[in-house]
């Protein structure tokens, strides 16, 4: 399995735009195959840091992903609301357990 983790900050002048695209982003990329789970949450601590949590089944989920049309867009778009670089980090995990 492949986690995913990117952290988006969002210029809040642009904040409505970013919510939008990010929005969907999120739908569309759930549909994906190889797709388990993709989150775009805000940080309770900060409403203009957004965080995108991915799971992937394998290297091949993620670059479906990586070159989807929706997601190829986004990346085309998301110059115009952040409000600062993005960061991206890439975990393999060979094993999990649920804790409660």
């Amino acid at each position: 399995m492949i986690l995913q983790y990117a952290i988006i900050p969002i210029d809040p002048d642009s904040r409505e735009e970013a919510i939008e695209a990010l929005t969907e982003l999120g739908e569309q990329s759930r549909a994906e195959e190889g797709v388990v789970d993709y989150r775009v949450t805000t940080d309770v601590d900060d409403e203009n840091t957004v965080r995108i949590i991915e799971q992937y089944e394998d290297e091949a989920g993620v670059e479906a992903h990586m070159t989807s049309e929706h997601f190829e867009a986004f990346q085309g778009n998301v110059g115009e609301f952040a409000g600062g670089p993005v960061e991206l980090y890439k975990y393999e995990v060979s094993d999990s357990t649920q804790l409660m």
